[in-house]
């Protein structure tokens, strides 16, 4: 199948497959005698499992270390639940720091509740005093 095809099948952008192509994570495929790029199914099912690793945020060098571990079957399982494990941490971490700035986005909607003008915004007299002190 050629690039088209596989980014409607995968859901993908054209542009999305050559970027894994180029960082190495999606394989390169081979090419016709017209220099078209010709997709197999591996292809695919490489490419689904990659944006289902996205899906959950894992960065590319993860996604690396999971393709590596899913050519190879044979090996042992432990370096993946630890990274999983890294990688929880970070979302909570991530997690938290959302919940700060709901927090701090609540607290900058409380600085102008009622309807006036934009000079008398206090939302933008918030954000005007603090780009002011830094």
């Amino acid at each position: 199948m050629r690039i088209g095809e596989l980014a409607k099948k995968s859901n993908c952008r054209i542009e999305t497959i050559r970027y894994y192509e180029r960082e190495g994570i999606l394989p390169e495929p081979q090419r016709s005698d017209s220099g078209y790029r010709m997709y197999r199914q591996e292809h695919l099912e490489e490419l689904n499992f990659i944006r289902h690793c996205r899906s959950l945020d894992m960065s590319l060098a993860e996604i690396k270390i999971l393709l590596n571990f899913r050519h190879h079957p044979e090996m042992a399982c432990n370096e993946i639940d630890l990274m999983l494990e890294r990688h929880m941490a970070v979302v909570k971490e991530r997690i938290v720091q959302m919940q700060q700035l709901e927090q701090q986005l609540k607290a900058l909607r409380r600085c102008c509740s009622k309807q006036r003008t934009v000079a008398e915004c206090g939302i933008l007299q918030s954000l005007n005093a603090v780009a002011d002190s830094s």
